[in-house]
């Protein structure tokens, strides 16, 4: 049995204050001090429970009475205190100050959901905590502990969201799962939303193993439940299935594909060679002054180069997703030609899942995009760049929501 810590008498206090010389004194005394002040509440609160003193039988009121201790191991930020719980003959005592079942405290708990959102590894964070306060974290207490923002997660998922959006990115990353036995790819699809002041805002997360019509219906549906009426502009990577959807839900969202990924696609395929060329080449599309000169500029290049005709067929057959950014002026042009604004976010999530080379199930997943996803949009206190232009041209381009502008 663990010995029951004992607070000392006044005048040992103070021969221990007397010989603190430094800093790691006091903090060493501070650590003394935590397991015998919770011994000594623990001790309070069962005599307020049975209403007597210790060895006070004679004032003793009704059959319950004490019943020993049981050991614990309680890590705080001072480090692990061992305490002996008391209990009572009836099992009717309930400790406050270290609730049953609790075996961490509560600004541990924090330290290790932080560190765990940061991508640190479960014996990064057991190194950390066993450096600093001496405690010992297992990878089942870390994942019992990030397992506490599952309800937050969920509240998270399905809050409230405001009626329009000027402008909603949508990408994905891939991972891998364990499902059903086996190691599968599954994608976390993430959208970032462009409110009408001009902050940014992470809508939601999904993970699905296969895209389609049907999957981001359900997607589309669960935002307008939400609260979602309207989005302006969707800029979207050719995701399959995806523009059926956005048509039946939103049909009066303008889609744009992302030039940047058009390219990079088209480039992978061209022998090394020819791939600066091409690129300019290229580039002579999306950067013309208007869609007519962008299509006439895109017959010159699949005339200048024939030999890879079948890799610029795409350019014509996605015309109608690729060249949306073309009707707005240069302000807007730039934040929607490209998901530069979304790959940003997706750098700082593969910041934080790089140590993680296969997740347990979705739910781990889930976890630690959704606290990386918190700790990133803490920086997002301000408007993008120019929003003030960006709005006087919105409200000309779709007067219809002028007013929603006005009121923001």
């Amino acid at each position: 049995m663990t010995p029951t810590p004992r607070l000392l008498s006044f005048e040992e206090y103070q021969r221990k204050i007397t010989g603190l010389k430094t800093a790691t004194d006091v903090t060493s005394f501070a650590k003394d001090l935590i397991a015998p002040v919770l011994q000594h509440i623990l001790e309070a609160e069962m005599t307020e429970h049975l209403g007597y003193a210790k060895h006070g039988l004679k004032d003793k009121v009704g059959g319950n009475s004490r019943n020993g201790h049981s050991s614990k191991t309680l890590r705080t930020s001072f480090g692990e205190a061992e305490l002996t719980i008391p209990r009572d003959r009836s099992a009717e005592f309930t400790p406050q100050i270290v609730p049953k079942h609790v075996t961490i405290q509560g600004d541990v708990e924090e330290k290790v959901i932080a560190m765990y959102g940061k991508g640190l590894t479960t014996r990064d964070i057991n190194g950390y905590l066993q450096d600093i306060y001496g405690i010992d974290v297992s990878a089942s207490m870390v994942s019992s502990i990030t397992d506490s923002i599952i309800p937050h997660i969920r509240e998270w998922q399905a809050r409230p969201l405001d009626p329009t959006y000027v402008i909603a990115y949508l990408d994905g990353l891939h991972f891998k799962v364990r499902h059903e036995g086996r190691i599968v790819t599954k994608c976390a699809y993430i959208i970032l939303g462009i409110t009408v002041t001009g902050h940014k805002e992470i809508l939601g997360i999904w993970i699905g193993e296969a895209e389609g019509a049907k999957f981001w219906m359900g997607i589309l549906n669960e935002l307008k439940t939400r609260g979602v009426s309207d989005i302006l502009i969707m800029c979207t990577d050719g995701l399959t299935g995806f523009e059926q959807a956005i048509q039946a839900i939103y049909p009066h969202t303008q889609i744009q594909q992302c030039i940047v990924h058009q390219v990079r696609n088209t480039l992978k395929f061209i022998p090394h060679k020819d791939r600066d060329k091409v690129a300019q080449a290229l580039r002579m599309i999306y950067t013309a002054p208007s869609e007519t000169v962008g299509l006439e500029n895109l017959a010159i290049v699949q005339k200048d180069f024939p030999q890879y005709a079948i890799y610029l067929q795409s350019w014509e057959t996605k015309w109608h997703l690729l060249s949306s950014f073309f009707q707005y002026p240069s302000e807007i042009r730039r934040i929607i030609y490209t998901t530069n604004a979304i790959e940003g976010l997706n750098r700082q999530f593969r910041k934080v899942t790089k140590t993680t080379t296969i997740f347990p199930h979705d739910q781990a997943l889930t976890k630690l995009l959704y606290l990386a996803a918190m700790d990133v949009s803490k920086k997002w206190s301000m408007p993008i760049y120019n929003w003030g232009t960006i709005v006087a041209q919105l409200m000309i381009l779709f007067p219809e929501k002028a007013t929603v502008f006005i009121n923001s």
